[in-house]
């Protein structure tokens, strides 16, 4: 080193002066180090539902276990376990099973109502064309009063309202195939009230029901027959009486 004396403290101040080492600074990376970020619960569980355990490789699942009661059908088929089945396969078929009695209950609803009320044929009908037959009726007028005074209802219970009071009717089968309908109700007037007997009848594939008898009752008078076809075919049986001979 030519500049430098080989004598003197000069030498040695001047080599430490331009041989000096830079001083220490802390390395700075340009990628910054990898610092777990915190993540929202929602995303976790998802990641967890998704992920497999290290060690069987099996899917581990954070949702709740299905059962009966709290089965909504979120969950698909395919994701259920064992038992998660049975519970869905048992509460299917008791949910079902609740439809389809609703289903019969509903039916045989509409079908009383229909045979009991609404046909043609019903025994309601067959009590209002009775009870119309005797607001028309002269003779059942004068014994209990005006036919817009007149009421008809069924057999008295302990319920007080007479619209929830049964009618006493039956229907029966002889040996000749017809239909035979018997009924008695009671009907009550300003004046007077009395007891009605019905017997109507119906042929084998006949739809409509014709009158056999129609009888009113009144405490202290004769029975009033309104319609009484065993009479008419006795008379018709008898025939009639002209000039003293037997005309049948």
């Amino acid at each position: 080193m030519g500049l430098c004396n080989p004598v003197g403290a000069r030498c040695v101040e001047f080599m430490a002066k331009f041989h000096r080492k830079p001083p220490y600074l802390p390395l700075i990376s340009a990628v910054p180090s990898r610092i777990p970020l915190r993540t929202p619960l929602s995303s976790a569980v998802t990641r967890h539902y998704a992920t497999s355990d290290s060690l069987g490789g099996q899917k581990t699942s954070s949702r709740k276990q299905v059962t009966i009661r709290n089965d909504d059908g979120r969950v698909q088929w395919k994701e259920l376990t064992t038992g998660e089945k049975a519970a869905r396969t048992t509460q299917q078929t008791f949910n079902f099973g609740v439809i389809f009695a609703g289903l019969c209950g509903t039916i045989a609803v509409v079908y009383f109502m229909y045979t009991e009320v609404i046909a043609s044929d019903s025994k309601t009908r067959l009590f209002n064309r009775a009870v119309d037959r005797i607001r028309v009726e002269p003779q059942a007028l004068e014994l209990l009063a005006d036919r817009q005074k007149i009421r008809a209802d069924g057999e008295p219970t302990s319920n007080k309202w007479s619209m929830n009071r049964p009618i006493a009717s039956s229907t029966r089968i002889d040996q000749t195939g017809i239909e035979h309908f018997h009924m008695h109700f009671n009907v009550m007037g300003s004046a007077k009230s009395g007891v009605v007997n019905l017997h109507m009848v119906r042929g084998p594939g006949h739809k409509d029901w014709v009158y056999r008898s129609l009888a009113l009752d009144v405490p202290g008078h004769p029975r009033l027959y309104l319609e009484n076809a065993d009479a008419a075919q006795e008379q018709k049986k008898l025939g009639f009486k002209m000039l003293g001979v037997q005309w049948r």
